[in-house]
């Protein structure tokens, strides 16, 4: 059975409150159950994580991969615009990896088009809403 870890990255567990004309109403707990029954159609395992904090959101790609996880679906949040420590980790994990953004951040403000973490990832789905979630989790499952 394949292993697939989602790591969702700062403001994240804030969905369903936090800008909802941008992120919708869903929340975080929503994300997971939707996955999970995704998931038991594909027969994959799922591990779930989110933090604020970047160094704990290394530390844990860096466990995942030592646990033979195999593969990541993340969105990293603004990290992904910021953070090349978060691109290293991804990288250097082996794994293929899929970053998601709820939003089109190609359409929002200058400073959030560009993302520097996706440069590790074999794709980037964006502006699909929590379905682009869903997406991801059945790209990897066929990988």
């Amino acid at each position: 059975m394949k292993k697939i870890a989602i790591l969702n990255g700062p403001n994240l567990e804030r969905l369903g409150r936090r800008q909802p004309e941008i992120y919708g109403t869903a929340t975080l707990k929503d994300l997971e159950r939707l996955l999970r029954t995704e998931a038991k159609t594909l027969g994959v395992a799922l591990s779930f994580f989110q933090s604020n904090h970047e160094g704990a959101l290394i530390d844990r790609i860096h466990a995942f991969a030592d646990r033979g996880v195999d593969g990541f679906i993340v969105n990293f949040g603004g990290y992904s615009h910021t953070s090349i420590a978060l691109r290293d980790a991804l990288a250097a994990s082996g794994k293929p990896a899929i970053e998601v953004h709820i939003s089109d951040i190609r359409k929002r403000e200058l400073f959030r088009r560009n993302s520097i973490t996706a440069g590790a990832c074999i794709a980037m789905i964006c502006g699909r809403g929590l379905p682009g979630y869903v997406e991801a989790l059945r790209r990897l499952a066929k990988s």
